[in-house]
C-alpha cells in the first residue's frame, strides 16, 4: 500500500483506519508493528488528526505554516536584567565583605599592639592602669 523506503507516503484513508483502531482500544505499539511504522509516526498521525482532522494528516514535512512559537523578547530581557541585577548585588556584597575584612584586620592589629607592652613587662599607659587604692 505504501512505498517502501525512507520517505514513505501513506494515503489519508490508511492513516484514518490506523487511528480508528487505536481509538477503539488497540494499543499503539501493536498497530504500529502490524503496519510496519514506528510508534512515533502513529502518535504524530493521532496528534495531527485531533488538531486538524483529515487536513492535518496531509501536511508536508518541514516547518509548519503560521507564527513560530518563540519566547517573547520581553521574557528574555526580564531574565537577562534579573541576572544583571543579581550579579550587581553579588559584587556589592563582595565589596562589603572585603571592607569588613579590612576592618577586622585593622582591629586585630590594634589589639595586638595594645597587648604587646603588657606581655613584655613594660608599664602600660596611664589610661590602662587601674585606679584602685
Amino acid at each position: 500500500m505504501a512505498v517502501q523506503g525512507k520517505n514513505r507516503q501513506f494515503p489519508t484513508a490508511y492513516k484514518i483506519k490506523a487511528i480508528k483502531r487505536v481509538e477503539r482500544g488497540d494499543g499503539v505499539l501493536p498497530v504500529a508493528r502490524e503496519l510496519g511504522i514506528s510508534r512515533k509516526i502513529l502518535h504524530d498521525w493521532i496528534k495531527a488528526w485531533k488538531a486538524d482532522g483529515p487536513d492535518g494528516l496531509n501536511r508536508k514535512r518541514g516547518p509548519k505554516p503560521g507564527p513560530r512559537k518563540l519566547k517573547p523578547l520581553a521574557t528574555y530581557n526580564d531574565r537577562r536584567s534579573a541576572l544583571a541585577l543579581a550579579k550587581a548585588r553579588i559584587a556589592e556584597l563582595e565589596g562589603l565583605v572585603g571592607r569588613q575584612q579590612k576592618d577586622l584586620d585593622f582591629f586585630r592589629q590594634a589589639l595586638r599592639a595594645l597587648e604587646r607592652p603588657a606581655a613584655q613587662g613594660k608599664p602600660a599607659s596611664a589610661s590602662s592602669k587601674s585606679s584602685k587604692r
